[in-house]
């Protein structure tokens, strides 16, 4: 299948992208792209690789932030190998995706720390988003009929928005923050491992995404009803994985009571397990003891004014400031010799990304029906991907500076994106426990970017953000 010549054509390309690959988006694993050839001697998965993590990483911290696209957070990150608009050319939207010979708005440079107006990052809102719209066949998609092209996030903005102009609803979903707006960001990415091509594991909002994270599935889920705050979503997760193997861990809650964390999402953790879910306050003092259980699950705050998610209207500076003082802390404790932390979104929160986000295996059997703004019924079968998301690996132990493309899927032998659930497969090869879904099967795991040797070399501290111009 090809890539969408529309929007090919409207990006002033200097250097190789993945949309060059037109095969990664109309194929559940045959990919023509080669996987990232690996920065040290290990295949992913393979015994000497899963031998080397499980040697040298003793403790894993995850945190999930909230609702950014690669685009936005990195797309003005001058570095060699990302693929960003201020390295391949900007990407555009027209104004209104029915008039794609229209006027167009393009990927810029913005200057202020959050967005006044959220934008839509509901299963249907991504569907216009991705294909122009509401309600796509989705036989279509799967048989490379229908495409996405990433060509309604302006148009979809202003449906959601219709007081704004097109241009203000531009610089909400298709801006992005230049180097000197997220310092703290660019110093991960100078001195740690970035994947270019990680997407988040459904084209919808927060919660079905973080549960999907947690369990391989989002249990037929695909908006954040009610289920999520009483504990009702009846199936397996980490927590209940890892307390079954002795596995120490905690969900470390950030949420200030705003809603529940995500362990309790899950009645078993909420029959069994409630002594688990402590204060954020407790991850940075036992950082710096060197008390942290062998996982570490973080809550960030969310999702207005004075939290620190990145979620709009929440200032990504003080996002930064959070990542700042968790890598900071787990830096200066003990236990950094020993530390796999992974830093990660939930999903990309209905902002613009030039990749288009490829087809997976469902996670189940499992669908979802929603009402769309048109007044249309769509079902989602959970077989493809959301949006492409920022992720970071950081350890004494991964490679410095390196950008991570495309992985392996280990049910095919064929390279694949990295998504949500390459975390439920990178850790069941550390701990020892069965692939979860037939979407962690197919997964890429990434413990082969775990080298042999501690690296001495990794900052004390991250550079702190600055603050800049307020909301628009």
């Amino acid at each position: 299948m090809k890539a969408n010549t529309t929007l090919l054509g409207l990006l002033a390309t200097t250097t190789t992208s993945i949309l060059d690959n037109a095969s990664l988006f109309g194929s559940r694993a045959v990919q023509e792209q080669a996987a990232t050839p690996p920065p040290f001697r290990y295949k992913a998965g393979s015994a000497a690789s899963v031998a080397n993590m499980k040697d040298k990483i003793k403790h894993v911290v995850w945190v999930l932030l909230e609702n950014r696209s690669f685009d936005n957070i990195l797309g003005g990150v001058k570095r060699p190998g990302l693929d960003n608009p201020v390295n391949n050319g900007q990407a555009c939207n027209p104004v209104h995706v029915a008039s794609p010979n229209g006027p167009t708005l393009c990927t810029r440079s913005k200057d202020f720390d959050s967005v006044a107006n959220d934008p839509d990052h509901s299963v249907t809102g991504n569907n216009f988003e991705f294909y122009g719209q509401f309600s796509p066949d989705n036989a279509a998609i799967q048989s490379g009929k229908i495409t996405a092209t990433n060509q309604g996030f302006v148009e979809k903005q202003t449906i959601s928005y219709p007081s704004i102009t097109a241009d203000l609803a531009a610089a909400q979903v298709m801006g992005f923050y230049d180097e000197a707006e997220v310092p703290t960001m660019v110093n991960i990415v100078d001195e740690f491992t970035t994947f270019n091509y990680w997407f988040s594991c459904i084209p919808g909002p927060t919660n079905p995404n973080r549960a999907c994270a947690l369990s391989g599935t989002s249990d037929g889920h695909g908006s954040n009803d009610n289920d999520f705050n009483i504990a009702a979503i009846n199936t397996n997760s980490i927590f209940e994985t890892a307390s079954s193997k002795n596995i120490s861990w905690l969900n470390y809650d950030g949420t200030n009571g705003a809603f529940p964390p995500d362990a309790l999402f899950y009645p078993w953790t909420a029959a069994n397990a409630k002594n688990n879910i402590v204060p954020i306050e407790n991850f940075f003092q036992d950082a710096y003891l060197g008390t942290l259980p062998a996982l570490s699950y973080l809550n960030p705050s969310c999702c207005g004014l004075n939290t620190n998610s990145m979620h709009p209207d929440g200032n990504v500076s003080f996002g930064q400031v959070f990542v700042k003082q968790i890598y900071d802390a787990v830096r200066q404790g003990p236990h950094w010799r020993d530390t796999l932390l992974l830093l990660t979104y939930d999903e990309s929160g209905g902002f613009h990304d030039h990749v288009p986000s490829p087809l997976a295996v469902p996670t189940d059997n499992k669908t979802y029906t929603e009402r769309a703004h048109d007044g249309s019924s769509y079902t989602f079968h959970f077989d493809r991907l959301g949006g492409r998301m920022p992720t970071f690996l950081i350890s004494a132990f991964t490679p410095k500076g390196h950008i991570e493309d495309l992985g392996t899927n280990p049910a095919t032998g064929q390279p694949e994106a990295y998504s949500a659930t390459s975390v439920l497969k990178t850790l069941g090869l550390l701990w020892d426990f069965a692939d979860f879904t037939p979407r962690v099967s197919n997964s890429p795991s990434f413990d082969h970017l775990i080298g042999p040797t501690m690296r001495q070399d990794a900052p004390i501290i991250l550079n702190p953000p600055l603050p800049f111009p307020n909301d628009t």
